[in-house]
């Protein structure tokens, strides 16, 4: 996680200089990721910019639908647990909640663009921190109720149920997993875009934002991942709460849980904004004067057009749909975050601070740059195959839409 956190921070430098063409002060602004593509590479790499970034996004939305999902579930089989006795199935299907969650989103998809949505942000910031301390302040107080470090330096054993190559493959996935609790920089020009014009700079601002998001996000995720496992040991859960969920203080861990549905609320929000900015942009340039288009009736933060309410409501649809046909939360965080972690986090800022900045071929700069791309190529690579792993084994044991 720290060496995550070092690569993506020094990445998002390199990217967050990128936002304009030219001189990082007074050039172009670019207003998405693949506008800065194009301003400083062009060609096909816009392209493949586009589609790796937008189908990364909508994959995301799927995770986090996922993820919201399993909250909510461990939020009602905590309180039937509570109130039925621990003897009791209190089973029930994530389907119900999946919907729940995809019709609150279609709601707040009405918000028009990121400027619209930075309290929604704030909110979804400050459930972040709260279940967080909710988390670790439970996995403290469940290992000093154990009286001892659970778990081993190297993980679940190999024997019984475990063979070499399953944990090989868990081994990949992992890394997909934290690659994916790093993906911000699939939307970093567009948040950087929102920042008012200079001085400071935008690049000067973005990057003292992301060094303290860094550095907190990963205090946080390095303290709840050490000590959940302290706490649960091999047998800890994809989702920390979920392990504490069924016991006492059910409330607190209700309360978490209902933090993680809010935050993922907003962020789910963040992600798809430049999605829907995208098609809408493209819509309002070809059909410039369709009221269709461009009508927007506004109730608060809301402004539906015709357009935003059907497309935007489509894709949530989609989306709720899918996760529902593929509900398996770890294999499918390590495979978004594998498929987006090279492409976007290293590939594109290494190749665009090369061509900005002029570093010369073959210079010491220009060498450990390129080093990095292909170290990162390789975690890539490996995290989806271990991702792909999963998937396969999870069918075996699955029907879709089952829950």
């Amino acid at each position: 996680m720290l060496l995550f956190g070092g690569v993506m921070y020094y990445t998002s430098t390199l990217l967050a200089e990128c936002y304009r063409a030219g001189d990082p002060a007074t050039g172009r602004r670019s207003y998405s990721y693949t506008d800065a593509v194009r301003a400083i590479l062009g060609g096909a790499k816009v392209a493949f910019c586009g589609v790796v970034q937008y189908v990364n996004l909508a994959a995301i939305a799927v995770g986090y639908t996922i993820a919201a999902s399993i909250s909510m579930q461990a939020v009602w089989r905590a309180n039937c647990f509570h109130a039925r006795g621990h003897a009791h199935a209190c089973r029930s299907s994530s389907v119900p909640y999946m919907i729940a969650f995809g019709a609150v989103q279609i709601v707040f998809s009405q918000i028009p663009n990121f400027d619209q949505i930075e309290w929604l942000s704030i909110v979804a910031s400050v459930m972040s921190f709260t279940y967080s301390g909710i988390g670790l302040g439970l996995a403290v107080a469940q290992t000093v109720a154990n009286g001892a470090f659970r778990g081993t330096l190297t993980g679940v054993a190999v024997g019984a149920g475990l063979t070499v190559m399953q944990k090989v493959w868990r081994t990949m996935q992992a890394l997909g997993n934290i690659a994916f609790a790093y993906s911000f920089s699939n939307v970093l020009i567009e948040i950087q875009d929102t920042i008012k014009a200079p001085p400071p700079s935008e690049a000067a601002v973005m990057k003292k934002a992301t060094a303290i998001s860094i550095a907190t996000t990963t205090a946080f995720y390095t303290l709840c991942g050490c000590m959940g496992y302290a706490a649960f040991g091999n047998a800890a859960p994809d989702n920390l709460l979920t392990g504490f969920g069924f016991y006492e203080p059910f409330w607190l861990v209700d309360v978490a849980n209902v933090a993680i549905v809010i935050h993922l609320v907003g962020a789910y929000q963040v992600f798809c904004q430049p999605i829907f900015a995208f098609v809408e942009s493209r819509a309002a340039a070809a059909w410039p004067d369709s009221a269709f288009v461009s009508k927007e009736h506004r109730v608060g933060p809301f402004a539906p057009t015709a357009l935003r309410l059907a497309w935007r409501s489509a894709f949530v649809c989609l989306a709720t749909v899918v996760a529902m046909a593929l509900p398996f939360f770890g294999s499918v965080v390590g495979l978004i975050g594998a498929f987006s972690f090279w492409p976007l986090t290293v590939y594109f800022p290494v190749e665009m601070y090369i061509k900005q900045r002029a570093v010369t071929r073959g210079s010491t700069n220009w060498i450990c740059l390129k080093a990095l791309a292909v170290v990162c190529l390789l975690v890539s690579v490996a995290a989806a195959a271990g991702s792909i792993a999963g998937f396969v084994g999870a069918f075996k044991a699955f029907r879709p839409f089952s829950g």
